[in-house]
């Protein structure tokens, strides 16, 4: 069974793809969001020309080509690219044996703890605790992350204070009974972040993801090596050598990759084996709605250190109007703090075909 068409549906923002086999069997994947569209025109220039007529059921195989082939392109957007194929050829597969794609990794379909995971900084403490409250009452959510500093901020808050308010806020009006998490998202230096750390440590935040600039793994261990809680990061490195100098060199609590920013369900196992080696947890990064998330639900229902819980975005069309009307049926209904991966074959989902007429289409195919 061969590749004989890939075509893509993107937008800005989103950006799905569709593999077809010579036998006719199809499946949905998706590449990376954000400059979805760019990434597209990646796909077809550096992914396709390889992909095409190559094996549709040998996934590992094609993952590890197209890097190769595309040695002088190392790096995000590439990977971003392959993800399209490569979850499209697992949900082929899937649609083919009749199974979802955690059972083909190893897994079972059943239930995730997931966290409410907030995106905002232009909130106050008092309206974030607020908001969390809601949630807990209308979905049973039992932990939370909150954002403190400022997106790469350099140890400026986004008004003064405000960090240092946050968990006390959100602790007061949800209880000791709910789990905390907060995001720095690069935004301190290691002075800072231990600062900031211990006031979250004070009053039992359990995880302090990204605290110094990404790339900065060094920064990273020193905070770690500081605290007692959980210091967690990784969501944005794409490239397997960066993976295991964090994980050897001791940087983080927590190994957090991004299935699509990683190149997909082949290299993320890779990443979360390594973890295991070391005795690491996986709370993967799925910070928005699109497929990203369904794809880190059947990882996590198959990896044997898959984390305490989910990432699930909080934010609706106020924040993400771009996530609206993806999907004929929500894959991510939260019943008493859960989401579900079912049995249904592959990714166990459909693309709204409204949604697709809307995007901008292109077709790489063989001769």
């Amino acid at each position: 069974m061969k590749i004989a068409a890939i075509e893509s549906f993107s937008t800005q923002f989103v950006g799905f793809v569709r593999v077809t086999a010579d036998s006719g069997e199809q499946g949905w994947g998706q590449v990376s969001t954000y400059n979805a569209d760019i990434t597209a025109q990646v796909l077809h220039r550096q992914v396709a020309p390889w992909a095409l007529g190559a094996n549709a059921l040998a996934i590992e195989p094609l993952v590890d080509l197209v890097p190769e082939k595309e040695l002088k392109f190392p790096g995000p957007y590439l990977f971003r690219a392959l993800t399209g194929v490569e979850t499209a050829l697992w949900d082929l597969r899937g649609r083919l044996e009749g199974k979802p794609v955690c059972a083909l990794i190893g897994g079972t379909p059943g239930r995730l703890r997931a966290y409410a995971s907030s995106m905002k900084r232009d909130i106050t403490p008092e309206q974030e605790a607020e908001r969390f409250a809601r949630l807990r009452g209308a979905h049973g959510f039992d932990a939370f992350k909150f954002r403190v500093g400022a997106e790469f901020g350099h140890d400026v808050d986004e008004w003064p204070g405000r960090s240092e308010a946050m968990a006390p806020a959100i602790r007061k009006a949800l209880g000791d009974e709910v789990a905390l998490l907060a995001d720095g998202n690069s935004g301190f230096s290691p002075r800072r972040a231990i600062e900031i750390g211990r006031q979250l440590e004070d009053h039992g935040v359990g995880h302090f993801e990204e605290p110094c600039p990404w790339w900065e793994l060094e920064q990273t261990k020193a905070v770690r090596d500081a605290l007692e809680l959980d210091v967690t990061g990784g969501e944005q490195d794409c490239m397997l050598p960066t993976w295991r100098h964090m994980i050897a060199l001791g940087a983080v609590d927590v190994v957090q990759p991004d299935v699509c920013y990683l190149g997909g369900l082949v290299r993320t196992l890779r990443v979360a084996g390594m973890a295991e080696q070391a005795g690491l947890p996986v709370t993967p990064h799925s910070a928005n709605l699109s497929l990203v998330t369904l794809f880190t639900m059947h990882l996590l229902r198959a990896i044997p250190n898959a984390g305490k819980y989910l990432e699930l975005s909080i934010e609706g069309p106020d924040y993400y109007p771009w996530q609206e009307g993806l999907f004929r049926s929500d894959p991510y209904r939260v019943v008493e703090g859960q989401v579900e991966v079912t049995d249904a074959p592959g990714w166990g989902v459909e693309i709204d075909p409204a949604w697709l007429e809307r995007a901008d289409y292109r077709r790489s195919e063989t001769e």
